[in-house]
């Protein structure tokens, strides 16, 4: 039991640690001006309707953690987890399954486990996309639309978690002493598999990406990419507003098959083709940076040393025990192995965002020398400003949970005289 009071004990910690943080963040968004850096950039108009939306969401965040909290320790004291497994194994019986076949009983545990996320989940999601989104004007996507996707989510979990789910299995039964390094060549392979057929196979299932339309934009972008010998092999625009106003813009791809994607959101809310061909900007200056992939190869680095951790508790009787499980599936000692690392997954996502952070100001720099300075400054307020994001961010706040600078920080770093990009 000793484990799983200690795990409870962290999880509590946490709570009131973020709590505290969450405080400060609803104390910044009722602050009645703008940050003297944004007076007479963003609308007096924009920073009510963004503090407004701030402080519903902030309202909301507190009900859904306290809830998520309690169902979590409920869930760790009362050992629901190994009730679960058990009903999951008679569930097999009953329907003439074999409930020793451990692939089969980890399947029939993992439904489970979906569809009580799903209904325990569904009423916050409800709320947040149809009363707090559409209230501030964001929502665009019809109820039947909402469950759609959901339905679609389900199904490709479906059919894509049971072989995937199945691979871990057999790979832990059998890998030996190099466990650790057959689990991690498999997830390298699986994550560069979804990589490639997420943005083409399933991305598409649930909005239309259509070719950028010829024209000025186009040609301004493909000439961007072209100085910067970026091989762009397709321009696409999804349709983000069905579902949403909020905006943005990616690219994806391996080697010399990039693509760039526009939110036809961000076409309409940037006042020129300038501003949006400096986010393109920065963005390239991500891919010039080598930003996606000292990230990518940091999280294969990471990756490897938690199945590394994984081999020496995975036999630990005493450690399933402490939470509840007088057996030893592989699939609970993943996740019982997921717990009792949190602490310090809360350090690396910590660290991460602290790069992250770095990185975004590196691409502003890197899209500032390109000579977009007063188009990029332009875009991050018009973004800001047609997102509602937080105007009066916490520092503390920022610090822990940003992943982006806030926009105070990103306008001074680019009214900064130019320096040197390494």
């Amino acid at each position: 039991m000793i484990a799983s009071y200690v795990e409870l004990g962290f999880m509590i910690s946490m709570y009131f640690f973020e709590t505290y943080l969450d405080l400060r963040q609803h104390a910044a968004h009722k602050l009645p001006r703008l940050p003297k850096t944004l007076e007479g950039v963003i609308s007096q108009e924009k920073f009510e309707k963004a503090r407004a939306y701030s402080l519903d969401k902030s309202h909301f965040h507190f009900i859904h953690e306290f809830v998520t909290v309690v169902m979590d320790s409920t869930i760790l004291l009362f050992r629901i987890l190994p009730w679960v497994w058990k009903k999951s194994g008679k569930f097999l019986v009953l329907v003439g399954l074999d409930a020793e076949n451990e692939i089969l009983h980890t399947l029939a545990f993992l439904a489970g486990v979906m569809l009580w996320s799903q209904i325990t989940d569904l009423p916050f999601s409800l709320y947040s996309t149809f009363v707090i989104e559409t209230r501030h004007g964001f929502n665009k996507q019809t109820i039947w639309l909402y469950f759609r996707d959901m339905i679609k989510g389900m199904v490709l979990a479906i059919i894509l978690g049971p072989p995937i789910v199945s691979a871990i299995i057999i790979i832990v039964q059998k890998g030996g002493p190099y466990l650790a390094i057959y689990l991690w060549a498999f997830m390298l392979v699986l994550s560069l598999v979804m990589m490639t057929i997420y943005p083409i196979v399933i991305a598409p299932l649930f909005n239309k990406f259509n070719p950028l339309s010829e024209g000025e934009l186009k040609v301004k972008i493909e000439n961007l990419a072209s100085s910067q010998k970026f091989p762009l092999k397709k321009l696409y625009v999804v349709d983000g507003s069905t579902r949403s106003s909020h905006s943005n813009a990616y690219m994806y791809g391996f080697f010399k098959n990039k693509r760039i994607v526009l939110y036809d959101t961000l076409i309409q809310q940037c006042k020129n083709d300038e501003e949006i061909v400096a986010v393109i900007a920065h963005e390239l200056g991500h891919w010039k940076l080598n930003h996606t992939m000292y990230s990518f190869v940091t999280l294969q680095i990471l990756t490897f040393l938690q199945f590394g951790g994984y081999t020496f508790v995975r036999n630990s009787t005493d450690l399933f025990q402490s939470f509840g499980f007088d057996t030893q599936p592989v699939i609970i000692g993943l996740i019982i192995f997921q717990h009792t690392v949190i602490p310090i997954q809360h350090l690396i996502n910590f660290g991460f965002n602290l790069v992250s952070r770095s990185f975004e100001f590196q691409a502003d720099a890197f899209a500032k020398k390109l000579g977009y300075t007063s188009a990029l400054r332009a875009g991050l307020v018009r973004i800001q400003e047609e997102n509602l994001s937080t105007m009066n961010p916490d520092p503390w706040y920022s610090a822990y949970h940003y992943s982006h600078p806030p926009l105070v920080e990103r306008l001074a770093a680019l009214d900064e005289p130019d320096k040197k990009v390494d």
